[in-house]
């Protein structure tokens, strides 16, 4: 159970990650970070994780992503964001741990190196953020996301293709459907939990279905 003071320090950055992504369009608003965070806790609870670092890591893991930031401000943003976690009086060795799940716990896209963190809180947090981008919510947050990159949904002359580095990916113009078999479809796969990856098959198996439909409409079939 956490104490008072680690509870004060959950109740600061909720607030402080509300107001820094409330009109955030991309699928990475605050609205995702509150499913991530109920994630990582149920996910930290079953694995036995200290619940107070996967919380608030799961709280913060957007805080500095380049996606929220532009490629420009992210190491300044995780700079920021580690100064903030030390003048809430945290352990060091704690703000170790939450800093470096938040650099290294996300996954850009096939071919680009994937890194297993090596913590169970850095694992059920890794977790929580993947199987929020599997499944209905992943489908809409695919669309909502290449919607705000001006990518068109579908070109079946553009086929999918392996992303040799993070920046290639980032400046990618690839379509929304390519960025299922880019990046999505390679998830369920690098689950690091017991239960993480049982939801991801579920989810997983969603989302195929979805695209049966998807090229069956787009052919005219059904």
């Amino acid at each position: 159970m956490e104490t008072d003071e680690q509870q004060r320090v959950i109740a600061a950055a909720e607030k402080m990650v509300k107001a820094q992504l409330a009109a955030e369009g991309t699928g990475h608003d605050w609205y995702h970070i509150e499913r991530v965070r109920h994630m990582a806790s149920r996910l930290a609870q079953e694995e036995g994780a200290d619940q107070f670092i996967a919380e608030l890591a799961a709280l913060l893991h957007n805080s500095a992503d380049w996606k929220i930031v532009g490629v420009e401000n992210e190491n300044a943003a995780h700079d920021k964001l580690e100064e903030w976690l030390t003048n809430q009086s945290i352990p060091d060795d704690k703000v170790q741990h939450i800093v470096s799940i938040i650099r290294d716990q996300s996954f850009a896209a096939s071919g680009v190196e994937h890194k297993k963190l090596p913590t169970p809180e850095g694992q059920v947090v890794q977790d929580a953020d993947r199987l929020d981008a599997l499944g209905a919510i992943g489908i809409a947050r695919c669309f909502a996301y290449g919607g705000k990159r001006g990518r068109l949904l579908y070109d079946p002359h553009e086929k999918p293709r392996a992303h040799i580095t993070a920046d290639e990916y980032r400046t990618s113009k690839s379509t929304s459907v390519n960025h299922f078999y880019e990046k999505l479809f390679k998830l369920a796969d690098l689950m690091n939990t017991k239960t993480g990856k049982a939801i991801a098959k579920k989810r997983h198996g969603f989302m195929e279905k979805y695209l049966e439909q998807f090229f069956a409409e787009w052919h005219g079939k059904v």
